[in-house]
């Protein structure tokens, strides 16, 4: 039995064969992602939402005509942001991404920004049984085109991925729990109407909320019909891909890092709270300093080179190579706002230590700090199971890897998969063909090598 699995990312929109019988995952495809629109206001990030749908139309037609069945087509999807519609499912609105920043605009009343004042019309509980909304969220997306005037009670708002599914699946308006970030209330499963009526956008058609494993439409291709399942949130998917389990500590390391821990109950606290699979929720750290600082001490590297037109090899096996050592130099990594604060700093460099190699041992200790710092914030005794690690850098960098698990006083584990959302998705899909009833189960019938590291 084989499905397609596709993810919807901000950078590029992939997909692959599912294989439920070899449990495998083949034929990798990708394109790149729309870019944002041009000739925006500063701080407005949108994307045209009908190049997504072409994109993720070519990934599934390719896949599909390349298998003689296939027995349903899964999804997962970049979080947050919003775009409304109509109901006729024309688009109201371009897609306004989670990285849109206008809700930072000031306010015409002067009492600060958009943010801001959403913040002041939602009490303490109500903004932590939103999972403490994001800029990005569509919450707050939709306070600014409510205080703007622009919405109308028709309208329906989604997700990327909900509209992708009405043009290529004829679905009916749904999103499904995991991707209901920022608008879902924690507490009932149900959208936070409380919120939604202090923000002035309770009139809007909002969605019926569905769960992840039964389809909600049919994508024809060459007049065979297959079954479309709701998207999930890439986030969540791609931790069930690397079988994040009862009291392991999620360390993914990538552009963005994130910490993250699956618990049964509710509980808030210093971090933020999101919906996971099975009616359990995911406490996470996100937006922690780590590739798009580093990206950021490169670029500076190469400037001259670059502005001179030299072509330059990729420089990290330099880097990671010369990065075994410590050099005395201190950095702190938050070149960007998020939970280490909002201004960085390289110090105590001298003559003898300013070397690409004592630069990136200090940023690569800053970021093994972070997340044991982090840590606490979700646990404050610490006992973790296992630690995983996931992402590009733990696999490229054996220095990195080597700090970040020397703060653990717990066994460590690499997640061996290239793609941890298509491996979440492989088990999406036995839990949608019947084979598993919940991704713990689902989890254990698919398990490839999980390799555990020394020390």
């Amino acid at each position: 039995m084989k499905y397609v699995g596709v993810d919807i990312g901000s950078s590029s929109v992939k997909g692959a064969i599912l294989d439920l019988d070899a449990m495998s995952i083949s034929h990798p495809q990708r394109v790149p992602a729309p870019q944002a629109l041009p000739e925006l206001p500063p701080l407005h990030f949108e994307v045209d939402p009908w190049e997504v749908v072409h994109a993720t139309r070519e990934i599934i037609t390719t896949l599909v005509r390349s298998l003689d069945s296939c027995a349903g087509i899964v999804c997962c999807t970049q979080m947050s942001g919003v775009i409304l519609v109509h109901p006729d499912g024309q688009p109201a609105s371009n897609y306004i991404s989670w990285r849109d920043q206008r809700v930072l605009e000031p306010h015409p009343s002067g009492a600060g920004s958009y943010y801001e004042l959403a913040q002041q019309r939602l009490s303490p509980e109500v903004f932590a049984r939103l999972g403490e909304c994001k800029p990005g969220s569509p919450t707050s997306l939709l306070f600014w085109f409510a205080e703007q005037g622009l919405l109308e009670p028709t309208m329906i708002p989604l997700g990327l991925a909900d509209f992708v599914a009405m043009q290529l699946a004829g679905a009916a308006p749904c999103t499904e729990y995991t991707n209901a970030v920022g608008a879902l209330d924690l507490m009932t499963g149900d959208w936070h109407h409380e919120a939604f009526t202090a923000l002035g956008i309770h009139e809007l058609a909002w969605p019926q909320l569905c769960g992840p494993y039964h389809a909600i439409g049919n994508f024809v291709v060459d007049q065979h019909s297959v079954p479309f399942y709701p998207a999930v949130g890439d986030q969540q998917c791609a931790l069930a891909g690397a079988r994040l389990g009862e009291g392991d500590l999620s360390i993914n390391v990538s552009t963005g890092s994130q910490l993250s821990q699956v618990v049964d109950d509710y509980r808030p606290g210093d971090y933020q709270l999101r919906p996971y699979f099975d009616n359990r929720y995911l406490n996470t750290i996100t937006h922690l300093p780590a590739g798009r600082s580093l990206t950021a001490i490169v670029d500076l590297l190469t400037e001259l080179p670059r502005a001179l037109g030299l072509d330059l090899p990729d420089p990290w096996p330099y880097i990671s190579d010369q990065s075994a050592c410590d050099g005395g130099v201190c950095a702190d990594l938050a070149f960007f706002e998020g939970p280490m604060g909002n201004r960085g700093s390289l110090q105590d460099l001298t003559l003898d230590n300013l070397n690409v190699g004592n630069l990136f041992h200090a940023a690569f200790t800053n970021m093994a700090d972070n997340y044991a710092t982090c840590s606490r914030q979700l646990a404050a005794e610490g006992d973790w199971s296992q630690i995983i690690l996931s992402g590009g850098l733990p696999q490229r960098c054996p220095v990195l890897r080597d700090l970040i698990t020397a703060r653990f006083a717990c066994p460590a584990r690499i997640c061996s998969e290239a793609e941890e959302t298509l491996a979440g998705l492989l088990i999406i899909a036995l839990i949608a063909s019947g084979r598993a009833s919940h991704v713990t189960e689902a989890t254990e019938l698919y398990s490839p090598e999980l390799p555990q590291l020394e020390g």
